[in-house]
């Protein structure tokens, strides 16, 4: 297949503090260096772009040095923290802003969707709006009229298309505008966070659109999500993205792996978090959790074989009568949708080996995102007790194999069964 989307040696470079304040002599600097066929002097200076330190300089780099490739029909998922610099790529790539430096070869018509509401007009009816929208991404008005009932029939706003957009919410925008571009039929498809504003149904909906789009017109897609299982359910490859800088490229399993392992090491150890209860004889430092025989930490599938490993500490050799070992498993919510204990299966942990593993056979929770609370009881005094930890995702996926992604909500259970006649 031939490349549609070639980026070479892009970054982006913004100067920090109030726009347009001291703007006219740097621009003057750059002019007069620019006539003498010199460097550019503000392109030598500016800092990384991690948002977590104190800015030193006045510029700093959004992007820097962003090289890749992307073939006609691939699917490509971009990951980072907030601030990474996944929008700003989106941005450059839309050709809604220019790179400071490096270059780009896009091939084939592009349709983007970037942010609520971009290119309707709020005075204007949801009607209006589609033959706007569509004419600034290239459709011609024959062929606006011909796919405006399956535009308005896939956004679901048949009731509101007379009515002006700014009385729209957010989601109903999002329904719009996903619908309008993604029936653009255009070659390359870039779709931001943005689809996040819409609720869980049309999220689905609009996700296997962009798959059938790749899959039987292989289009090839750029999206950007927080939701990993978004990711995983929708992308082959997938590009992390950190501080401006690709981190890696490669198969969207290992990616999300790298990602989860990268937040996990900026955020504490176990044996670091101060908030947590219990006497301290004995105290959890670290753990994990993945499919048996995986090496894709925080990240399992339902019915997989899920294992739990946690460490431990003690604090001396005392007189041990009785202990037990606890695992609460949450949703996002909060509320509690699985409780392991070592108590409950009749074993008594072994302290000297600093670790126990609870096994899952047929994991039966939902997709969705998770993390824990690890209990630790010895002769009925609390040894330790820390909340919400060791967040993990649940990926979506056919797990009955009939074609289709069940409909769950955080914390349901699926059930491992067949039907007989």
């Amino acid at each position: 297949m031939s490349v549609v989307i070639r980026v070479e040696g892009i970054s982006k470079q913004y100067r920090l503090g109030n726009v347009g304040l001291g703007t006219i002599n740097h621009d003057l600097i750059r002019t007069w260096y620019k006539l003498r066929k010199k460097e550019d002097p503000y392109l030598k200076i500016g800092e990384e772009n991690d948002r977590r330190l104190k800015a030193e300089s006045k510029y700093v780099w959004a992007l820097k040095d962003i090289n890749f490739d992307l073939k006609q029909g691939e699917v490509l998922g971009i990951i980072g923290a907030n601030g990474a610099g996944k929008s700003t790529l989106l941005k450059i790539l839309s050709r809604t802003t220019a790179p400071t430096t490096g270059n780009i070869k896009i091939k084939g018509r592009v349709a983007s969707l970037l942010e609520v509401g971009t290119g309707f007009h709020p005075e204007l009816t949801g009607r209006e709006n589609i033959f706007l929208n569509g004419a600034i991404l290239g459709m011609s008005k024959k062929e606006i009229k011909r796919k405006f009932d399956e535009i308005i029939d896939f956004a679901g706003v048949d009731r509101y298309i007379d009515t002006p957009v700014k009385r729209y919410s957010s989601g109903m925008y999002v329904r719009l505008a996903f619908s309008v571009a993604a029936h653009l039929d255009p070659e390359i498809l870039i779709v931001d966070e943005v689809l996040a504003v819409g609720d869980a149904e049309f999220q689905k909906k609009a996700l296997g659109k962009m798959k059938k789009f790749s899959s039987d017109n292989g289009r090839t897609v750029l999206f950007v999500s927080h939701n990993m299982i978004s990711i995983q359910n929708l992308c082959e490859k997938a590009m992390l993205l950190t501080n401006g800088t690709v981190k890696e490229i490669g198969e969207t399993g290992s990616i999300i792996s790298k990602y989860f392992s990268i937040n996990k090491n900026k955020s504490r150890p176990l044996s670091e978090i101060k908030e947590r209860a219990g006497n301290g004889k004995l105290t959890f430092t670290n753990g994990r959790i993945n499919i048996r025989n995986s090496e894709l930490d925080y990240v399992v599938d339902t019915f997989s074989n899920v294992i739990i490993e946690l460490e431990f500490i003690i604090e001396r050799i005392f007189q041990i009568r009785d202990i037990r070992i606890d695992v609460g498993i949450n949703n996002k919510m909060g509320d509690r949708v699985a409780w392991l204990s070592s108590e409950t299966i009749g074993h008594s942990p072994d302290l000297s080996k600093g670790k126990i593993r609870f096994c899952i056979a047929d994991f039966p929770i939902a997709p969705g995102e998770y993390d824990c609370n690890l209990y630790c009881e010895i002769n009925n005094e609390v040894a330790d007790w820390v909340e919400n930890v060791l967040d993990f995702t649940v990926t979506e996926k056919d797990y009955y194999k009939t074609g289709k992604v069940v409909a769950m909500n955080q914390g349901d259970i699926l059930l491992n069964y067949s039907v007989v006649l």
